[in-house]
């Protein structure tokens, strides 16, 4: 996904901080050392990387405060553990750099560990939320599958994987820019359908209940991604502690409160 970023002053001094630089030395997460769990196990501070500028996931809210499903997701564990979280703002494009480069203990971005680069690197927590691809149509569509598919004018993104997944369903693909275009032209009867991320398409009708589309097809929970915190191999511990806080937010029904508030639905189970 292509993002423009407008950052903040926080966000500015981390960069600066960072050199500007993937490959720089940077400040040290934790002037107070110690490695990650000792903070965990010594109910410490922890400083966990987030954008700031992604939402519905890591935003500032009208009043300024730094919010959002990860961010306020993060704070639970962190309640849980009984920890200490100070949120380091910095563009995507240096994020997980700066996580390898000890910049901060953590990441909470919607990072799914995909490729086998990031598998080598990084560790995931258990996830908190899990998104795959979904069909949209219009409410008064027949069309109940991607099987249905063939033929039919999907408004798809030409670069993107959903592009990928419509062309190979063989519809007739409708070139746009993004999400938005594509939902508009679906409402517009220019176009069917769109395959898009499950996520994105519950924000999109969360902020626009009286949208003239709904979700017709959800991809089967064996293709779905998860969503956890990222950290730097070697913090197996730490890992197993965010895991157990992460369980035990979704047995007491946190995270499907979170869910509800910022999308409409639960997103913390496949």
């Amino acid at each position: 996904m292509l993002k423009k970023f407008v950052l903040g002053g926080l966000a500015a001094l981390v960069l600066a901080a960072c050199g500007g630089s993937e490959g720089g030395a940077g400040q040290a997460a934790n002037p107070q050392g110690g490695s990650l769990i000792e903070r965990i196990n010594n109910k410490g501070t922890i400083t966990v990387g987030t954008e700031g500028t992604y939402a519905p996931f890591t935003y500032h809210d009208e009043s300024g405060k730094l919010t959002g499903y990860d961010v306020e997701v993060t704070r639970a564990v962190a309640d849980k553990l009984g920890i200490t979280v100070e949120f380091k703002e910095t563009q995507w494009d240096a994020m997980l750099a700066g996580l390898k480069a000890e910049r901060f203990d953590a990441v909470a971005n919607q990072v799914g560990l995909t490729t086998p680069e990031r598998q080598a690197t990084f560790d995931r927590s258990e996830p908190y939320s899990w998104s795959g691809a979904v069909l949209v149509a219009r409410k008064d569509s027949n069309i109940k599958s991607i099987d249905d598919i063939a033929g039919i004018k999907a408004a798809q993104s030409l670069t993107s994987n959903y592009g990928e997944l419509a062309t190979a369903a063989k519809a007739e693909i409708v070139p746009v820019d993004g999400l938005a275009q594509s939902l508009t032209l679906v409402e517009q009867k220019r176009a069917e359908v769109t395959l898009n991320d499950e996520l994105a398409v519950l924000d999109y009708l969360k902020k626009n209940p009286n949208a003239g589309v709904k979700i017709v097809w959800s991809a089967p929970a064996e293709q779905k991604v998860g969503s956890g915190l990222i950290v730097n191999k070697g913090n197996e511990e730490a890992v197993a502690q965010f895991s157990r806080a992460i369980d035990e937010l979704k047995a007491d029904g946190t995270l499907k409160k979170l869910g509800e508030q910022f999308f409409g639905k639960d997103i913390s189970v496949k």
